[in-house]
This record gives C-alpha cells, sequence and structure tokens, in this order.
C-alpha cells in the first residue's frame, strides 16, 4: 500500500495539519495524505483503465494486462 500519513484538515478554511487537531475555532476532519509520486502513478492507471477498450475476443488479454500493471503498482507502493 501506499503510504500515508494521518493529517487534519479545516472544513472551513481548508487548511492541513499533521501535528494534532486545531484548538481554536476550526472544526477538523481526519484526513490521510499521500505522496504525489504515489498518487499520480494511480491517477495514470486509473486513466489508463478508463480509456481502454478491448478489441472483440481480446477482452482477457487486456484484463490480464491491466491485472499485471496493478500488481506492479502494488509491489512499488511496499517498497
Amino acid at each position: 500500500m501506499a503510504q500515508t500519513i494521518k493529517a487534519w484538515q479545516c472544513i472551513g478554511c481548508g487548511r492541513l495539519e499533521s501535528d494534532a487537531p486545531c484548538l481554536g475555532i476550526c472544526q477538523d476532519r481526519p484526513v490521510h495524505l499521500v505522496g504525489l509520486g504515489d498518487y499520480e502513478a494511480l491517477e495514470a492507471f486509473v486513466r489508463r483503465f478508463a480509456q481502454s477498450t478491448p478489441r472483440d475476443g481480446q477482452w482477457e488479454k487486456s484484463y490480464r494486462a491491466l491485472q499485471r500493471d496493478a500488481r506492479a503498482l502494488l509491489l512499488a507502493a511496499r517498497k
């Protein structure tokens, strides 16, 4: 899995903190942040998946290729 950090985001102004919730008037909600590289890799995979259309009779080959790419992303995220 991609590494995340727990943070707090104000629902009013959008401020992010990772130390502790705000002690002022903000109403904070917990959020999880991921690194930009992990996000971009996932976004590229999802975009490829969404835009792929297998040729007639080739759906299984396309599925297996996407599955292989997804496994590679998961392995890379563990490192």
